[in-house]
């Protein structure tokens, strides 16, 4: 439990591990670190996940991704399956399934996939009549081949977010949100979150600050990890009058970004856009829109006559777009949990035990080991060598 006192004007909360930031991945770090400390979840937002968490196409894809990235996933997949107990009240995987389709002249494209199968994760290559019959939704016209990944599912992020949240609060740890830090300071060995007349101190802080852990960490007086934060665009629209989609794989294009995927019996639909911008509550730009709107009825038989929703979330990147999971060089006690780009929902449940246990143990747990995950591979210090590797 933490400790409360007070000192001259200010109340002062102690706690063990105080996390910064309440997304899929804070939630996720503080779940796990509750097991061994009083821990404090702060959320600068009335509402936890409002940004990048709530704004995911949630889709686990195994094969995603580096190859960090694929590793970190695969290594997540016994706990989307086999939740622990009491976790969850819903399984958190429903199978979906996943197309990468090619246009005339593009089927060689389609190697690059096709070289990501392997024994525990298949992906097969499937004819234009295949594609279609799997997805009545497509122009014929514009489908030459694809690939099928079978291992693909829709996740219920809402879900596996709030069993995370359940679970701190079970294990005795506290979520606050609408508490925006003011400051962050050293004092006596410790951390002290400023917060209005609050101070909330912590051995040890977990920047899980999104797109903004960059500006928590100047705060601290970190060292930058150069997280570039980059828009992503969204739509819900109708799909084609008496057509069910609700089977219909995910689909991809092999030369493009863009994708889309059934959405409780509606089509969501992105250009797979990664503009970069500044931290904000970002919102979606009309000329995407537009642009997705009619790349959208060019590749499909959807007539678009009305956007039921439109939104855009930001995904933050740094140089080698794999997470940044550990102690900052310059800033004692300071860990960061930061830099999931477009996958941090399909990580959450390893890159949380990642964080816990490079905390209190010092090194990964075994089976992210076994994974072939390094703890090299995730340290903010690799960022400095690879700046340094580029200039040179």
């Amino acid at each position: 439990m933490p400790i409360r006192r007070t000192e001259r004007t200010r109340e002062i909360m102690e706690y063990d591990y105080l996390i910064i930031g309440a997304g899929i991945s804070g939630a996720a770090a503080a779940y796990e670190l509750a097991q061994q400390g009083s821990v404090l979840l702060i959320e600068a937002e009335t509402s936890p996940g409002y940004h990048s968490t709530g704004r995911s196409a949630a889709l686990f894809t195994p094969q995603y991704g580096g190859k960090i990235v694929r590793r970190l996933n695969q290594a997540s997949m016994d706990f989307f399956t086999t939740p622990p107990l009491s976790f969850c009240q819903h399984p958190l995987l429903k199978a979906r399934g996943s197309m990468v389709i090619a246009a005339p002249g593009e089927e060689d494209s389609l190697a690059a996939t096709l070289d990501l199968s392997d024994s525990t994760n298949e992906i097969e290559l499937i004819t234009a009549a295949r594609a279609l019959e799997l997805a009545p939704i497509l122009r014929p016209e514009r489908v030459a081949a694809a690939t099928f990944e079978k291992a693909v599912s829709d996740i219920d992020v809402a879900e596996l977010h709030q069993g995370f949240l359940r679970g701190l609060k079970d294990r005795g740890g506290i979520l606050l949100c609408d508490k925006r830090i003011d400051r962050l300071k050293r004092h006596d060995g410790h951390w002290q979150a400023l917060v209005g007349d609050t101070v909330f101190s912590a051995r040890i802080i977990v920047n899980a600050g999104g797109a903004w852990a960059d500006q928590i960490g100047q705060m601290a007086g970190a060292s930058s990890i150069g997280l570039v934060p980059r828009r992503r665009t969204g739509i819900i629209v109708d799909a084609p009058q008496a057509m069910d989609v609700k089977a219909m794989p995910a689909i991809d294009y092999i030369n493009t970004d863009a994708y889309l995927k059934p959405e409780a019996g509606k089509i969501m639909a992105s250009p797979g856009d990664q503009t970069p911008t500044e931290p904000q509550d970002v919102r979606p730009e009309e000329l995407d829109i537009a642009v997705l709107v009619d790349w959208l009825q060019r590749e499909t038989l959807i007539e678009v006559k009305r956007i039921g929703n439109s939104w855009a979330g930001l995904r933050s990147f740094v140089a080698d777009e794999a997470p940044v999971v550990g102690f900052d060089a310059s800033a004692p006690d300071f860990f960061w949990l930061a830099g999931q780009g477009g996958y941090g929902i399909m990580m959450a449940p390893s890159l949380g035990r990642a964080a816990a246990g490079l905390i209190i143990s010092g090194s990964l747990p075994t089976d992210l080991v076994q994974h072939g995950i390094d703890e090299a591979d995730l340290s903010p210090t690799r960022l400095e060598l690879l700046k340094k590797n580029r200039s040179e």
